[in-house]
């Protein structure tokens, strides 16, 4: 089992940044980012597969970058040009692998606020 801890939610004005960041406790085969707003599915964000292969949501294409730090298991969502509609919980994913088997861990979420 991997905590995740997550951190850098917050409430910012539209056109402006946040930077999210998750530290895993363990090494992880890939970390992603969803977010999810009430009454609504948990979405898909962005993704990064190892150190570099990243993928993310048309919505936020050009405006969120995903990096990772693989010394200290910590992934970054740089959030810019951000929007009302990104206004959602975030949680950050660990994909791990384990007796061939691979597991999805959640953190506990950190929300963000856009206002316009």
């Amino acid at each position: 089992q991997v905590q995740l801890v997550e951190s850098g939610g917050g409430l910012v004005q539209a056109g402006g940044s946040l930077k999210l960041s998750c530290t895993a406790s363990g090494r992880a085969s890939a970390m992603n980012w969803y977010r999810q707003t009430p009454g609504n599915e948990r979405d898909f964000v962005a993704g990064i597969i190892g150190g570099s292969s990243t993928n993310y949501a048309d919505s936020v294409k050009s405006r969120f970058t995903i990096s990772r730090d693989d010394a200290t298991n910590t992934d970054y969502l740089q959030m810019d040009s951000l929007k009302p509609e990104d206004t959602a919980t975030y949680y950050c994913n660990a994909v791990t692998l384990k007796d061939g088997h691979y597991k999805n861990n959640w953190g506990q979420g950190t929300h963000v606020t856009v206002y316009s």
